[in-house]
């Protein structure tokens, strides 16, 4: 897989495909195969006729990892992300988020909303202002010597999941222990590019998917049906839904 250096730390990314760019940008102890490959989303929007790029976030998959929690947060992985078409010489993109990623992707529009031609939000309705929870199970989950020592159901997801996708539980770690800038209703709605948001009816982590679209001057919402934060990624109606919301920029 590709890499560029950023600040000489190495960003890991793929880089698919034909025509119109669009950048996906994945969650929290995912990595671009993991969210994007093995779902089926790469192949999709390739087929689509789209140049598809998928980013490795700071300390997740391939790309570097950080070990202090102020080397993270969703603005400076925002930096990384624009940073990423800069280094591919694209001016603007559609972005492609999920949770995390959602958030990521949200940075990205408000720091250069020049940059971003439309946002297709998966994972993250209204908790992307109120917040998903406390952190801390989540961090003592990725921290414990091993799995059965986590007794918290939301840690113990994580670290399962950590596990499974081989994740630097440590950098891990460190990202969910940065600061969480927050996004206040006024930001969101000084988002004006065009938005998708995609939440699934079971989704007990994203918060309600209309009342984050009815903030925007231009965004519309997707309930996938029947799907929790976890299974929703892959889903045939979050990707229909998606490719239908992208055909009106093509």
């Amino acid at each position: 897989m590709p890499i560029f250096n950023n600040n000489d730390h190495p960003i890991a990314y793929l880089d698919e495909g034909e025509g119109d760019p669009i950048l996906l940008i994945h969650g929290f102890a995912s990595n671009k195969f993991v969210n994007w490959v093995y779902p089926g989303w790469v192949d999709l929007l390739v087929k689509d006729g789209r140049r598809v790029i998928a980013i490795d976030n700071r300390g997740h998959g391939e790309s570097y990892k950080y070990y202090n929690a102020e080397d993270y947060g969703a603005p400076v992985m925002a930096e990384d992300a624009l940073k990423l078409l800069d280094h591919l010489y694209i001016d603007k993109a559609d972005l492609l988020g999920y949770s995390m990623g959602t958030r990521i992707s949200a940075f990205c529009a408000l720091q250069a909303p020049d940059r971003v031609r439309s946002l297709s939000l998966g994972g993250m309705g209204y908790g992307l202002i109120s917040g998903v929870g406390n952190p801390e199970p989540i961090i003592e989950g990725l921290l414990a010597d091993k799995i059965s020592d986590v007794k918290d159901r939301t840690g113990r997801a994580f670290r399962a999941f950590a596990e499974q996708t081989k994740s630097d539980r440590r950098a891990l770690a460190a990202c969910m222990q940065s600061a969480r800038k927050p996004i206040s209703e006024d930001m969101v709605s000084k988002v004006t590019a065009p938005t998708l948001v995609a939440v699934g009816t079971n989704d007990d982590v994203a918060g309600d998917p209309k009342a984050l679209a009815d903030l925007m001057p231009n965004a519309s919402y997707l309930e996938i049906t029947n799907r929790d934060h976890m299974t929703a990624v892959g889903d045939k109606i979050f990707k229909k839904g998606t490719l239908e919301f992208l055909e009106q920029f093509s």
